[in-house]
């Protein structure tokens, strides 16, 4: 895998919106977050559109993403806010320009399926950390801009990832195991499988996310990665935030310890749950495709080597 550049204060970060709109954000306050916290910022053209739900049609939002890395004035790349939109620009990426420009590119949630084929197709370390709109204007808070800062910015092995607060990262299967830490959001790693953008979990640390869904819909969605393989090809699972994953409808109903146990426990494979990353505030950056080791037994996750250069 490629690592990217270490960034440095100073450094111009490019602000795409890949997905859906910012609505009603005021952009000259997204460059003047970004200088507040030491960078320079440049704008791409989809920060400003809106179509529907999307952040402009998919040829803007897919040309910000080549044009950012093809820009040698642009040193890292960190997208506006997540949403919905990203796996209809999968088929317009230039994977041959990322690969020969690889950059620090940060975001989560529908920004999954970017990490996924930015990993697969052009071999380059992505970053699953907090996003301008969602996480940085007015609630940057220092748990979370430490560990992204030391995720982008240091080129020394980044250790043991510790959740904030001293809560506890628990085990639901112990064991250890290593391998190329991948994954993000369940929703979208699902809605890939049998594309040819889908995810490669054979012997990585296999990373699971997800807001907003009930029990039975991440049920389903586990059991889709259970059928199609993926869960089997990992050595091992993390089990990161679950905000607002809890029954709407139904009376009767499992528990997501319970759905977890049933369709990853059952694989024995180390695996731990707590680790708090996704859509929650503080949140962990986790480097995609570097190497990872895990600890089931202390409920424990080492990233073993420097996701930056």
């Amino acid at each position: 895998m490629l690592k990217p550049k270490a960034l440095e204060f100073g450094d111009t970060i490019g602000v795409i919106a890949p997905s859906s709109p910012a609505w009603d954000l005021d952009m000259e306050e997204v460059i003047n977050t970004l200088k507040n916290i030491g960078f320079n910022a440049v704008l791409g053209k989809s920060c400003y559109e809106t179509y529907g739900y999307l952040a402009g049609k998919d040829d803007i939002r897919a040309n910000d993403i080549n044009t950012m890395f093809e820009d040698d004035n642009i040193d890292g790349i960190i997208c506006l806010r997540g949403g919905y939109g990203t796996p209809r620009i999968l088929d317009k990426l230039n994977y041959d320009i990322i690969n020969k420009n690889p950059k620090v590119f940060v975001g989560y949630s529908d920004i999954t399926a970017i990490h996924t084929v930015l990993n697969n197709k052009s071999g380059i370390v992505t970053f699953h950390g907090p996003m301008v709109s969602s996480n940085m204007i007015d609630k940057f808070d220092e748990f979370s801009k430490r560990s992204l800062f030391n995720t982008i910015m240091n080129t020394e092995p980044i250790g043991r990832l510790s959740n904030p607060n001293e809560e506890q990262i628990k085990t639901l299967v112990s064991g250890k195991t290593k391998g190329n830490i991948v994954g993000g959001n369940l929703a979208l790693i699902a809605s890939t499988i049998g594309t040819p953008y889908e995810i490669d979990t054979k012997n990585k640390i296999l990373f699971l996310e997800d807001i907003g869904e009930e029990p039975f819909s991440i049920d389903r969605m586990l059991t889709q990665l259970y059928h199609s393989g993926k869960l089997q090809d990992a050595n091992g699972i993390v089990l990161g935030d679950w905000a607002d994953c809890t029954p709407i409808e139904h009376k009767e109903n499992l528990t997501l310890l319970q759905i977890f146990d049933d369709i990853i426990g059952t694989l024995k494979k180390p695996t731990i749950y707590n680790f708090k990353s996704g859509h929650c505030s503080p949140m962990i950056t986790i480097p995609f495709g570097v190497e990872a080791y895990l600890d089931g037994e202390r409920g424990s996750l080492y990233i073993s080597e420097g996701a930056v250069i």
